[in-house]
């Protein structure tokens, strides 16, 4: 995450502010091109995230910051977060009547302490089941979480929002405020 000179000054500082936040070291993040339409300057960020059963891709998802000097009506704001979650679910979870509610809810909960507005989203169940000659493979089932939000403050917050809200997906558990998650023993 480099600016170029003419860049907006808080474009730059969103950018330190990114490039600084301390994920847990199950995040795995990866920069990406950046969408070139939707606003003149952008940052693009994928993760995976290894779940606590050891599983390397029990979550994975993308977080965009976009910012538009001049603001932009529907963002009601001049920066936007545009961020993408897909976990892998056991076949209960993935058929439990309140997942989407439930899933919606870890958004809303990454998201308390960090200052938003204009916060919009979508939840998705996939739920795959296997016929004839790939009747063997198990069930399926997936959640996908859609949010975007005009964030307030330094933008490392939120992308640790989302880092919190991928880790959630993931099943893994909650760290306690103030507490460092250690490397996992190899």
């Amino acid at each position: 995450m480099t600016a170029d000179a003419g860049v907006p000054p808080e474009f730059v500082r969103a950018l330190h502010a990114l490039r600084d936040e301390r994920l847990r070291p199950e995040v795995r993040l990866t920069e990406i091109p950046a969408p070139a339409r939707i606003a003149p300057y952008a940052v693009a960020l994928t993760a995976e995230v290894a779940g606590a059963d050891g599983d390397e891709d029990a979550a994975s998802g993308r977080f965009v910051l976009l910012h538009d000097p001049a603001g932009q009506t529907a963002w009601d704001d001049t920066f936007r977060v545009v961020t993408l979650v897909r976990a892998t679910l056991d076949p209960e979870t993935g058929s439990d009547p309140l997942l989407c509610e439930a899933a919606w809810s870890w958004v809303e909960e990454a998201l308390t302490g960090v200052d938003h507005h204009a916060l919009g989203g979508t939840v998705t169940r996939v739920a795959s089941e296997s016929f004839g000659s790939l009747a063997e493979r198990e069930a399926e089932s997936e959640v996908e979480i859609r949010a975007s939000w005009s964030p307030r403050g330094e933008a490392g917050a939120h992308l640790g929002a989302w880092a919190a809200l991928l880790c959630q997906a993931a099943g893994l558990p909650p760290l306690p405020d103030g507490v460092t998650a250690l490397g996992r023993r190899r």
